[in-house]
C-alpha cells in the first residue's frame, strides 16, 4: 500500500463508544483494530472520564494521523443530544496529545461513502465494512459505524488529496497549440 495514512473513525455514546483503525491510502484500505468502548451504566462523569482514557489509550498504541468522527444529529431528544456531544467532546479532546488531524461526517455522508445509499440501514453497514475490509466475521453494529466513518474519511481525503494534486500540477506543456491542427 503506497503511503497509507492511519484514521481512527469514532461512533460515539454515551454507554457504547465505536472505534474503528485503519490504514488507507484511499484506494485500498486495511483493518488495523476495532471494537467497542462498554462503558455501562456508571454516572455520566465518570463514563466521559472513560471515553477520554481509553481512547487516548488507542491514540499511543495506534498513532493515527487522522481522527475521523461522525457528526452530532439531533432528531427528537435534546438531552440524548447533549449527552452524545459530551461522549463526543471526551473523544476528541482524547486525540490532541497525539496530534491528529480531526474532520467529521455527517451520518448520510458515511452511509452514502459505504454503501452507496445516504438512507443504508445498520446491517447494509455492517456487511460492507465486512465486505470492503474482508472481515473474517461481520463486526457489531457500533464497531462497524466507527469503520465506516473512517473509511469515509479515507475515501473523502482520497478526492481531497486527488483534487489538490491536480490543481497544483505543474503543466506538460507552456506552448500553446490550434487546436486546428488536430481538426485535419
Amino acid at each position: 500500500m503506497d503511503d497509507p495514512i492511519r484514521i481512527l473513525g469514532i461512533d460515539p455514546g454515551s454507554r457504547i463508544t465505536g472505534y474503528g483503525i485503519i490504514d488507507s491510502n484511499g484506494a485500498v484500505s486495511r483493518h488495523v483494530a476495532s471494537g467497542c468502548l462498554r462503558l455501562g451504566a456508571g454516572e455520566f462523569s465518570e463514563r466521559l472520564r472513560e471515553i477520554f482514557l481509553r481512547i487516548g489509550d488507542l491514540v499511543s498504541e495506534y498513532a493515527p494521523n487522522h481522527l475521523a468522527i461522525e457528526q452530532v444529529f439531533v432528531h427528537k431528544n435534546a438531552d440524548s443530544a447533549l449527552k452524545l456531544g459530551h461522549a463526543r467532546a471526551a473523544a476528541i479532546c482524547a486525540t490532541f496529545s497525539g496530534g491528529a488531524v480531526f474532520h467529521e461526517y455527517a451520518a448520510r455522508e458515511v452511509k452514502q461513502a459505504v454503501v452507496g445509499s445516504g438512507g443504508a440501514e445498520k446491517h447494509q453497514i455492517q456487511h460492507m465494512v465486512k465486505e470492503i475490509l474482508t472481515l473474517e466475521s461481520t463486526p457489531v453494529s457500533d464497531e462497524a459505524d466507527a469503520l465506516a466513518v473512517a473509511l469515509c474519511h479515507a475515501h473523502s481525503f482520497r478526492l481531497q488529496t486527488g483534487i489538490t494534486s491536480l490543481t497544483s500540477a505543474p503543466r506538460r506543456s507552456t506552448r500553446r497549440s490550434s487546436w486546428r491542427k488536430f481538426a485535419g
